[in-house]
């Protein structure tokens, strides 16, 4: 099997996940516009719970057969890796099969002791199903990613975004006129479709394409299945207690946010609304530039998994700087177009009334997406439990934050962003401080903050000084944008914060400019 990089592989799923975002802000913006907000809030509400059912399922199995497939192929065990992936897509497929039917057939017990509104069972129901889809996929996932191939997962997230678009606009359309609850789950159908087109199409690859990335076993090398579950149990339970966390926060937003938009004087419905715009129009946008950070911190669990079954802590210390360096880079731009667009931007999602909201967790954004990536970093590292640690800090801060500010007239939803700032900092602050203490990891001012720093004031002074010489016109902010960003890639090539080898690293592009 050819020699991949992380930064390959992240650039893989790069453009596969910028793909798919710019689908789903096509997505969001059709849902917006023909279908409102409360429809999308009442999808949304149940998809924490659904989330939280999928990491049950999963249980962090998927990022312990990346790391250890990493690991054991880079020994040169090869049998060790088949034999894990084995025992991952059975372990998968059985839990996918069984919370699948309980959640199907105890639907409407969750669902009025769960949720505040309840017109979401159709919804969950509907969502039940994908649970076993998604967690058979999975084991491929992790499997591919643990060799360090990522074109699989690509292709396989690529045709499940386009089917789910496709399929659950044109659902959520066709119910629309029997009412809100209908059309939602029509978006429910369309997720359900997409993830079962996407097993189909990474399944289908593992056995076209296998032998590709098969390594010769070894005759002498025994397999022994206890040591490689307890190894399974080991790595998958902080992930699973991490993301548990995650999904439970996330679930308990879903209930809180609604509750204290109405104890600060809204509707049943406008609350719901909210909380729709909210998550289809500020959290789609923030989550923009995150395409890059899921993407990198991906690739970085089984090269940093290789490097330290190597002791090589130096090559760790070279791709986590990397990789916190490249998170920095692409990621201010981002925030700042959003920042400085924020009222046309969400009034493009049919959303004007959030831009405040939207600029407050721009302020906040850099750090989540740091978050992403040094979870990554903390988990090849096999510190599973750090990040878990560090986000239940973070939550003890950002909850009760939440529960005041929202539910204050004079705030609302520019509490609820607050709260959400709060929470970012933490996590990311933590993360760092962990990594500094295990590898020694240097932060070198100038890489990190004052070449993108000037490079970003470059950018915002050259949207200060574009915007009042053009037409106020739709079409005139991508022009904007482009200069803006044109400006600031200079900036950054001209102080050296963007290098000929960082060019050289990107598939495809690199082997022109290294010529």
């Amino acid at each position: 099997m050819p020699k991949r990089t992380f930064v390959y592989g992240a650039m893989i799923l790069l453009a596969a996940n910028l793909f798919n975002r710019i689908l789903g802000f096509l997505y969001q913006y059709l849902i917006m516009t023909y279908l409102g907000g409360e429809v999308y809030g009442l999808f949304n509400m149940v998809f924490p719970l659904y989330m939280m059912a999928l990491v049950l399922t999963t249980a962090g199995i998927p990022l312990a057969v990346s790391k250890l497939v990493s690991e054991e192929i880079s020994l040169g065990r090869p049998r060790q890796a088949e034999a894990i992936f084995r025992i991952a897509v059975t372990l998968l497929a059985s839990l996918g099969a069984f919370v699948s039917i309980v959640l199907y057939f105890f639907s409407p017990f969750f669902t009025e002791r769960l949720f505040p509104d309840i017109r979401v069972l159709k919804i969950f129901q509907i969502c039940a199903p994908a649970i076993f889809i998604v967690s058979f996929a999975s084991a491929f996932r992790g499997y591919f990613q643990g060799l360090q191939n990522m074109l699989p997962t690509a292709l396989s997230q690529i045709a499940e975004q386009i089917v789910r678009i496709t399929v659950g606009f044109s659902a959520a359309l066709y119910f629309f006129p029997r009412g809100t609850e209908w059309a939602a789950a029509g978006l429910a159908i369309g997720m359900l479709a997409g993830e079962a087109v996407g097993l189909l199409s990474i399944g289908s690859q593992f056995f076209l394409i296998r032998k590709s990335f098969s390594f010769p076993a070894i005759r002498s090398e025994s397999v022994s299945l206890r040591p490689l579950l307890l190894k399974l149990w080991r790595l998958a339970t902080p992930v699973t207690a991490g993301r548990l966390l995650a999904s439970g926060l996330s679930a308990l937003d879903a209930l809180i946010i609604p509750q204290r938009l109405r104890a600060a004087g809204y509707t049943v419905q406008e609350a719901a609304t909210l909380y729709g715009q909210l998550g289809g129009t500020g959290f789609t946008l923030l989550s923009f530039p995150s395409v890059f950070t899921f993407s990198l911190a991906t690739s970085l669990l089984p090269s940093i998994s290789e490097a330290a079954a190597h002791k090589q802590m130096n090559q760790v210390r070279v791709r986590s700087t990397e990789a916190l360096r490249l998170t920095v880079l692409l990621g201010l731009p981002c925030l700042i177009i959003i920042f400085y667009f924020s009222y046309p931007l969400a009034a493009f999602f049919k959303s004007a009334n959030i831009a405040p909201v939207l600029r407050i967790l721009a302020l906040g954004g850099l750090f989540t997406y740091l978050q992403q990536t040094t979870n990554g970093i903390l988990q090849g590292l096999g510190k599973m439990h750090l990040p878990v640690i560090h986000s239940l800090i973070a939550a003890c801060i950002r909850l009760p934050l939440l529960v005041y500010l929202t539910g204050r007239p004079a705030y609302g939803l520019t509490g609820c962003a607050l709260a959400y700032v709060a929470g970012f900092i933490s996590v990311a602050s933590l993360n760092l401080l962990a990594l500094s203490r295990l590898t020694g990891l240097p932060l070198n001012f100038r890489d990190f903050v004052l070449q993108p720093g000037v490079a970003g004031l470059v950018m915002l002074l050259i949207f200060k000084l574009l915007t009042p010489l053009l037409p106020d016109q739709p079409f005139v902010f991508p022009v904007t944008m482009a200069a803006g960003l044109a400006g600031y890639i200079l900036t950054l090539a001209g102080n050296g914060g963007l290098s000929r080898k960082d060019l050289c690293r990107i598939p495809w592009l690199g082997k022109f400019i290294s010529r």
